[in-house]
């Protein structure tokens, strides 16, 4: 794991200090999650933008629900002991 210095607002280190104590362990953990769904919505807002600037044709958006339907599983007949 990478370490890094990362300088914040006094209001957000106030807030963080409620959310997440300096003395918890949970405060590590809080910021690594903050950043992770930072970075996932971002990827999700240029994933939309590309989408919205060159949308599926309705040829490539046909979408055949049968196909992602899960077999039925085959009953196994019980054996007597």
């Amino acid at each position: 794991m990478k370490q890094m210095l990362v300088e914040i607002e006094d209001d957000v280190a106030a807030k963080l200090e409620q959310v997440a104590p300096a003395r918890s362990r949970r405060r590590s953990e809080f910021i690594r999650t903050a950043i992770r769904r930072a970075l996932w919505e971002l990827e999700e807002r240029e994933t939309a933008e590309a989408y919205r600037a060159q949308p599926d044709t309705a040829a490539e958006a046909y979408f055949d629900p049968a196909v992602w339907q899960p077999e039925e599983k085959a009953q196994r007949s019980r054996r007597k002991r």
